[in-house]
């Protein structure tokens, strides 16, 4: 009889994350049950009304946070293995990304306090990047011998290597994402303004989208698109020369490899982002990745990189080539499998 997770809270099963990890499951023949209470605050009252059956462990997944509570007292009633898969933290995002109060605040040194008492309880965290595990462990409490790294990946039945784009006299570089602060869109809007050659294209919705049209309104080389359904993204992304990754200058951006940086470098498009600890060395240092760092908050970085890449349109279809073989190398969905794999193997499934 094969072994079942019990995925418990609000999450959304539509989410890539969440979406790559319960496939990579299925296809290793675990089996998935869903618990999702209509209150997370109310989760243990729930389930002593529902009876969810326990499985063989208890997964909670990204940004599940308010959830943990409910999971934690139903694993340990059901004497379950609790994985806690968060992705972010809570107080990181408050204090250092959204900036809502400092660190010092009493807020903040609250929230810090709840949230080690969070990861301090799981019995395994999954950490997407290895800072990001190193993060979670230094700052916030999470046992290191018990800490693993699953990184993202893509939908790799989605993004597929798209076809060569023909050269253009003006290529097309292509962002799209949540418009938020770790992103930098306005680095995006700056570059842009340093490279009229090409056409730059936004899309997406979020926070600073207004800002960044703001910033944009004197440039006609810039564009502003509305978010498509996520099964297009991939002919999206195929019409683009280059793709953006990230570029803000916060601890957080520091620590992570975003969903589009595995998309763009699966869909065989070279990807322009701020260099980060999170890349294998040898992509850091390698001149022929498909992979191009920038300094963080840096539009003139931005735009040299750009340019580089721009200024021979033959050359673009070789680099193409390289992003697809760098994200087999190091990225592909067997990474993300064999991590996943070691993890049910912690569990004793």
């Amino acid at each position: 009889m094969s072994a079942t997770l019990l995925w418990w809270g609000r999450f959304d099963p539509d989410y890539s994350r969440n979406r790559i990890l319960r496939s990579l499951l299925k296809d290793n023949g675990i089996g998935l049950r869903d618990f999702k209470p209509r209150s997370s605050l109310l989760g243990s009252l729930e389930a002593a009304l529902r009876r969810p059956q326990p499985g063989d462990a208890l997964w909670l997944p990204c940004f599940r946070h308010r959830d943990f509570r409910s999971a934690r007292n139903y694993a340990d009633r059901h004497d379950l293995k609790l994985v806690f898969d968060p992705l972010i933290s809570s107080w990181d995002k408050a204090v250092y990304e959204r900036r809502k109060y400092p660190a010092t605040h009493y807020r903040a040194r609250r929230l810090l306090q709840q949230e080690r008492s969070l990861f301090s309880q799981a019995d395994i965290v999954i950490a997407d990047t290895r800072p990001h595990a190193d993060f979670f462990i230094e700052e916030l409490g999470a046992a290191a011998e018990r800490t693993r790294v699953i990184p993202v990946g893509a939908e790799e039945a989605l993004f597929t290597r798209q076809p060569p784009r023909s050269p253009s006299a003006a290529p097309e570089i292509l962002f799209f994402g949540s418009f938020i602060g770790l992103q930098g869109p306005q680095h995006i809007v700056e570059a842009a303004r340093l490279v009229p050659d090409a056409r730059w294209t936004l899309l997406g919705e979020g926070p600073l989208r207004s800002h960044c049209e703001s910033l944009a309104r004197d440039l006609a080389n810039i564009g502003f698109e509305d978010w498509l359904p996520y099964e297009r993204l991939p002919k999206r992304i195929a019409q683009a020369d280059v793709l953006l990754g990230i570029f803000g200058d916060s601890p957080k951006a520091g620590r992570v490899i975003p969903n589009k940086v595995y998309q763009a470098l699966a869909c065989g498009r070279p990807v322009v982002t701020r260099n980060s600890p999170a890349y294998p060395d040898a992509l850091l240092t390698s001149r022929a990745s498909g992979l191009v760092f920038t300094a963080p908050a840096d539009p003139a970085s931005l735009a040299t990189a750009v340019s580089s890449l721009i200024s021979d349109g033959t050359a673009l279809s070789a680099v193409a080539d390289q992003a697809s073989r760098t994200y087999t190398e190091y990225f592909s969905l067997t990474h993300t499998e064999q991590a996943l794999l070691d993890v049910l193997v912690a569990l004793g499934l």
